[in-house]
């Protein structure tokens, strides 16, 4: 991959929990903080994904998972959206193959309670 592809690459935060999505982010190109800085004008924030991972954190009820991805260009927030109302276990399972985990406090069934 190029340094062309990786800029044309969206790269997006998301997390969910047990009762679904709730939180897609778009994570700006640095290019475009340091254009905006260059201008004089507010460069795009981040998501704050600490806030994120202490909301998961003292809710460990919900299980909630943060994902790093990257999207083809014209991939939107939107489109991200509608994927988890369309199906959303495929969706996550999808994210989970492609992206990187910042944070899991999945549900796993399998966990050996008792040694």
């Amino acid at each position: 991959m190029t340094d062309e592809d990786i800029r044309q690459l969206g790269h997006f935060a998301i997390m969910w929990d047990c009762h679904g999505l709730e939180v897609v982010a778009r994570v700006p190109d640095p290019a475009d903080t340091t254009f905006a800085l260059l201008k004089g004008v507010e460069p795009p924030r981040l998501p704050n994904i600490k806030h994120w991972e202490l909301r998961a954190r003292y809710n460990p009820q919900r299980h909630y998972e943060i994902y790093l991805i990257s999207a083809v260009d014209g991939i939107d927030e939107d489109d991200i959206r509608e994927m988890f109302e369309a199906n959303p276990q495929e969706a996550a399972d999808t994210i989970r193959r492609i992206g990187h985990k910042v944070y899991s406090d999945r549900n796993q069934e399998n966990k050996i309670l008792i040694r």
